[in-house]
């Protein structure tokens, strides 16, 4: 069995007591400092700054919660400013009510207000030991009688860092970026695994499958959808909500009183905060009957209404921003490469990820387990941005992974304080494979270079095919096409080969360049739809899945181009002869037969690489091109198609394998490969420790949910 920390007191009386007139005496300097600097603030009196410090240490202790729970509104929204507003009408009050002391005007107030909040924030974390003090102490003031009112099983909370390799986790215990994984794993209660992911190694695939149980028909972080002329992003409310509702049957793994913080689906919880698919106005009614914004004085609501909270967030977030600005500037003087730029709004956008979302997030964490809420689910996500600029294991990337570490060990050992025993479980939704950028690397984005091969004028060139053979073509054309010919790769070579073959072939699509639609074209009739080491080509006007043949006739440029690019490791089409084909530079898999010609353009990336690009074939919305960037085992790296130095999405090094930490005593999950096998896998293990399977009873059944598609599987009709 998982050794639950002990239960019972966490702080001695003695330090205590000792801890409150530390904290009294030096809360009376601080007053007597602010009387020699404030010019409207004065105390007369030597017993003033004692009483001043006692009345407010009681404000704050006592009253101050009381407060909140009617004026939390306007402290929520305006991100704690509005409790500083509040608080300093209550120490005005205060000084008001001590003869002698003057205060001239609400603002000075206000001052002291914002200076011995800030004053208690540094006292608190001096006299701790590396802060956690502090939070077992707040922990404990929120906790209750410490009984569950019947017999219930183990809690489970699932702490999802987010982005966090399965090697990059193994190296971070090893040299001391992880102590609290580490530990664990030395003391024999936990052991460390990898998990497997889907062709789409990124959060929106990965999570829809792990909270919801199916991830059908997802194929990126964002892809577009040609019935729809839309681009859907995960990582936007609307189309959150549309995901969650293709696959949500009511039987999600936080189903049945569970919570989701910080999420892109609910996992039909009860109880949800900073969950993208929450956020917007067009949740279905059902949805909003079945889960609801955490009560008054939970999670971020709490969070923000308390000053202290919200001074000590800004400071960490300043801090973190000197912190961005010297590691880049590092990364600049000692040219390291591979390296992207910095700059602009980014340095300021980072503490909301790694400071802010984290702190927020821990708070709700804390009530949930005070609560003795059944199963939790969250996301860390700090650690997945900082590493998408500066690289996977580099020191500020390190640096905030060891941040998160110990907010984990915190919840750890706050377990103590919670009505039942809980176990930790850490795992990644995806891993990241670092690279020089595909647009720096090779001077042109994916998307320009895709639009190149396609920018021929399609009308021009069909009139020529159809009509006599120009025979003036210039010898500077000819000798490029031979250069190009030459220095081509063998399946390069085939396929212009195909294409001279089937240029008098008719075909049954005339395409009218210039048509814009509601998504962008990078070329006429042409989308690009980019996901971090993978990108969808999609041929907006002509209606289905279009085939190699008619890639062929239409842009014959574009698959020799991107086969045999040197940021290109295999492209994915489907052959109206062979069905789903696989093409690489030097080599062809045809994956419904298993054939594999040449040199088979998967072998780099990995022995179960065939089946998951077969089943992202199959998906209705699958594009007519996808692109995987070339990884090579060499140098461990691949050029992302986004802008990044650590990325994600496609197969390829250690972006394909997540990591997995779990109580030793539980039953060993074997290979896992597929995020929907690691949902069965933790809900498996949810059974086994007496938590009910989830009925789904009253909830809508998506098309590509568990349940429909098992439906299908079984021959009867989606519902």
């Amino acid at each position: 069995m998982t050794a639950f920390p002990a239960h019972g007191r966490l702080l001695r009386t003695g330090r205590t007591i000792a801890r409150v007139l530390l904290t009294w005496a030096i809360a009376t300097g601080a007053l007597v400092a602010l009387d020699s600097w404030l010019s409207g603030f004065a105390m007369r009196s030597w017993w003033q700054p004692p009483v001043a410090a006692l009345l407010l240490g009681l404000l704050t202790a006592g009253v101050w919660p009381l407060v909140l729970r009617v004026a939390l509104p306007l402290a929520l929204f305006t991100f704690g400013v509005g409790g500083f507003l509040l608080l300093g009408a209550g120490v005005l009050a205060v000084f008001m009510a001590i003869p002698g002391v003057e205060v001239t005007s609400f603002a000075t107030s206000v001052v002291v207000a914002v200076s011995m909040a800030a004053v208690s924030g540094v006292v608190n974390s001096a006299l701790a030991v590396n802060e956690d003090e502090v939070f077992f102490r707040r922990a404990r003031r929120r906790a209750g009688n410490g009984s569950y009112p019947e017999p219930s099983p183990p809690g489970v909370l699932f702490l999802q860092i987010d982005g966090l390799s399965y090697e990059t986790a193994r190296r971070a215990v090893r040299d001391g970026s992880m102590p609290t994984l580490a530990a664990w794993l030395r003391s024999g209660s936990h052991v460390l695994t990898s998990w497997h992911t889907d062709w789409s190694s990124q959060t929106g695939a990965s999570v829809s499958a792990i909270l919801q149980g199916s991830n059908y028909d997802i194929l990126g972080f964002r892809w577009y959808e040609k019935d729809r002329d839309h681009v859907t992003r995960v990582s936007h409310p609307t189309d959150a909500v549309e995901v969650e509702r293709r696959h949500s049957d009511g039987r999600g793994l936080l189903a049945g009183g569970g919570a989701g913080r910080g999420n892109l689906f609910t996992g039909d919880a009860r109880h949800v905060s900073l969950t993208m698919s929450s956020l917007s106005h067009v949740v279905p009614a059902r949805a909003r009957r079945m889960r609801r914004r955490d009560r008054v004085g939970a999670g971020y609501y709490a969070y923000f209404a308390n000053p202290v909270n919200a001074l000590r967030t800004i400071g960490v977030s300043v801090v973190d921003i000197y912190r961005e600005l010297r590691a880049a500037a590092q990364q600049r003087r000692a040219d390291v490469r591979p390296r992207v730029s910095r700059g602009g709004i980014y340095p300021l956008a980072r503490p909301g990820t790694t400071v802010i979302a984290r702190d927020v997030v821990v708070s709700a964490l804390l009530e949930d387990m005070l609560a003795g809420r059944p199963v939790v689910y969250a996301d860390f996500l700090g650690y997945d941005e900082v590493a998408h600029h500066s690289g996977l294991e580099r020191f500020d990337s390190l640096e905030v992974l060891r941040s998160i570490d110990q907010q984990i060990g915190r919840l750890y050992r706050a377990t103590a304080l919670a009505p039942r025993p809980y176990h930790l479980v850490c795992l990644s939704d995806h891993g990241q494979t670092q690279g020089w950028a595909f647009a720096d690397r090779f001077g042109e984005s994916i998307e320009e270079l895709v639009g190149r091969l396609c920018g021929a004028d399609v009308v021009a060139r069909k009139r020529h095919l159809t009509g006599p053979r120009d025979s003036r073509r210039t010898a500077e054309g000819w000798q490029v096409t031979a250069a190009l010919g030459e220095s081509a790769g063998p399946i390069a070579r085939r396929l212009r080969q195909r294409v001279e073959r089937a240029e008098a072939v008719d075909h049954e699509h005339e395409l009218v360049p210039g048509v814009p639609g509601e998504v962008p074209r990078v070329a006429p009739g042409v989308v690009c739809v980019v996901s971090g080491h993978t990108a969808m080509v999609s041929f907006a006007d002509i209606p289905g899945r279009v085939s190699l043949e008619e890639i062929e006739r239409h842009w014959p440029d574009l698959l020799p181009g991107l086969v045999d690019h040197d940021g290109v490791g295999f492209l994915l089409v489907h052959s109206e002869e062979f069905g789903p084909v696989v093409l690489g530079r030097d080599g062809v898999h045809r994956l419904a037969s298993g054939v594999v010609i040449g040199e088979d353009p998967l072998l780099a990336y990995g022995e179960h690489a065939a089946a998951l690009v077969a089943r992202v074939s199959a998906f209705p919305h699958c594009a007519d091109v996808v692109l995987n960037s070339r990884y090579d085992p060499d140098t461990d790296e691949a050029s992302p198609f986004e802008p990044h130095v650590g990325s994600h999405g496609g197969l390829g090094g250690p972006q394909q394998l997540g990591f997995l930490t779990h109580p030793r005593s539980w039953p060993a999950p074997g290979e896992i490969v597929g995020a929907e096998h690691l949902h069965r896998v933790l809900r498996g293990w949810l059974t086994d420790l007496g938590h009910p399977e989830p009925t789904g009873e009253g909830a809508a059944v998506g098309e590509q949910s568990r349940t429909a598609l098992e439906r299908v599987g079984a021959g009867a009709p989606r519902g």
